[in-house]
């Protein structure tokens, strides 16, 4: 059994010794109650306000932070502690503190402990501005030091050290550490934010209402995923963890609701790569009365607004290309783009076993289990959706891979579904929804038919979804979108990891 008990290395230990040595003084490395006046940044802006007017009172605060570099020097140490607002300098003085409190902070205090400070907000010779600390005292004693520090030299020669951490193994098993010492990861994180606040307004002003809906199952539907299985102990009962929302959004269509939306997350036990997690957010909407062509103006009026509250925009760069979001995407139908991109007409292959020998010859490895709409859709990967660049739809999909969308009129092959792609990757998948119970229950045996149990591509008979859809659907569109992938292309970030804050990983024994 693994022994998770921690093992101090000797820094470590050294700090120890100094909260102990603090307590044996009277003081408490972790006291109750903090006192704060200002933010950094609103301790700058007051000074600032004030700087030329010679009348003025002198800008007195108490501000709270870590404390990000340190440079003794002599009767003097200079300090810059950062809190959620910004950095700003201490300006420690024998002469203004005593020489035993000086001493003290210079023994006993270390880069990521968190301390109060109090005194008079100054700009010094260098034109930095800085609080003249006339009182201070530890918040929280840091024993780990925040990992790799690294020294830097200042323009005046001085020494100051910064930690640093780049390892993206490290940085995601300890995003406590990766927040802490990198502020552009906290403006990742800031900017995620905005994207689902975002989202929320521009639905809600379009009279879409946010509503939640069951993560956990008894069956689990709306995307060809494979699920993770729990247990109910009271109820006796295998549930599952939700891979859509979309069965139970499409029921409350059902209810009378014309425009629904959820926000929240989905998980799929499935394989992790730079745009897939298990745990993952997504948006899914529903919308009475309105098929996959009003939804892809919707999504094309949705990823823009959302771009202008963001980054200020419609023009973004994501991993060195310019992704333009003020025009109309481009659309094509899946078929031209196959002919186009793989050079192979699906017309010419209406089964599983001419198009699987189609590929073979392109020296594609196929599973040779495989249906015939997931070798299409395998194509689209291999081909197409490396090519889509700029915002772009493929449209008009094959049935087998699309049990819940209706048939284009007149193509019993073919159904009115679109995924929407940008810089290389899918971002969104819609539907013009079948609203039909009796077909619907026919293409959930098909499925059923068409894949093994094991398949996770296989979509469950949901019963009581049919028993829904039997007291009346109204004619719907739905759609699907990855907010962390929409959060990737607004950070220009190539994996998903860096816009999830805890990404699952390995154990670190595999």
């Amino acid at each position: 059994m693994e022994d998770n008990h921690h093992e101090y290395t000797q820094l470590e230990k050294n700090r120890l010794e100094k909260a102990a040595r603090l307590r044996e003084q009277g003081i408490e490395p972790y006291p109750h109650r903090v006192q704060r006046s200002h933010t950094s940044q609103a301790a700058i802006q007051a000074f600032e306000a004030l700087e030329n007017d010679e009348g003025a009172e002198a800008v007195q605060a108490t501000l709270v932070g870590r404390i990000r570099s340190m440079r003794p020097m002599g009767k003097l140490v200079f300090a810059h502690i950062e809190d959620g607002a910004g950095r700003i300098q201490l300006f420690i003085r024998a002469n203004d503190v005593g020489k035993e409190q000086l001493d003290l902070f210079k023994s006993e205090f270390d880069l990521g402990d968190f301390v109060e400070a109090s005194g008079e907000v100054f700009r010094t010779r260098t034109g930095e501005i800085s609080l003249r600390v006339n009182e201070f005292r530890i918040l929280a004693k840091a024993i780990t030091p925040l990992p790799a520090a690294k020294d830097e030299v200042t323009e005046e020669g001085e020494v100051v050290r910064h930690a640093s951490l780049t390892d993206p193994e490290t940085r995601y098993r300890q995003r406590y550490a990766d927040l802490a010492i990198n502020e552009e990861v906290r403006e990742i994180f800031r900017v995620r934010a905005g994207v689902s606040r975002a989202l929320r307004d521009f639905m809600d002003d379009r009279g879409f209402l946010e509503v939640e809906t069951p993560i956990l199952q008894p069956i689990y539907g709306g995307a060809a995923a494979k699920p993770f299985v729990t247990h109910h102990n009271q109820l006796k009962q295998e549930l599952y963890l939700r891979i859509s929302f979309e069965l139970y959004l499409k029921r409350l269509l059902v209810g009378g609701y014309e425009r629904v939306y959820e926000i929240g997350r989905d998980f799929r036990n499935e394989g992790v790569d730079r745009t897939h997690n298990p745990e993952f957010t997504q948006i899914e909407f529903y919308w009475a009365y309105a098929d996959y062509n009003d939804v892809m103006r919707l999504t094309e009026e949705m990823v823009r607004y959302v771009a202008e509250q963001v980054t200020g925009g419609t023009t973004i760069e994501y991993q060195g290309n310019q992704i333009d979001l003020s025009k109309d995407w481009q659309r094509i139908e899946l078929k031209e783009g196959l002919i186009e991109l793989a050079s192979i007409d699906i017309d010419e292959y209406p089964d599983a076993e001419s198009l699987a020998a189609a590929m073979r010859a392109k020296d594609m490895k196929v599973d040779p289990k495989a249906p015939r709409g997931k070798l299409i859709d395998t194509l689209i990967g291999e081909f197409v959706e490396p090519t889509l660049i700029q915002p772009s739809f493929l449209y008009n999909y094959p049935r087998d891979i699309s049990p819940l969308a209706k048939n284009l009129p007149g193509d019993s092959a073919t159904v009115e579904r679109f995924e929407g792609f940008m810089a290389g990757f899918e971002l969104c998948n819609a539907f013009t929804e079948l609203n039909d119970p009796i077909e619907q229950e026919l293409r959930f045996q098909e499925m059923g038919r068409a894949y093994t149990d094991e398949d996770e591509e296989r979509h469950p008979m949901d019963e009581d979804y049919l028993r829904a859809m039997r007291y009346g659907m109204p004619p719907n569109g739905g759609f699907g979108m990855g907010v962390d992938r929409l959060t990737m292309l607004f950070t220009d970030k190539a994996n998903i990891r860096e816009v999830i804050l805890f990404p699952h990983l390995r154990s670190r024994e595999d």
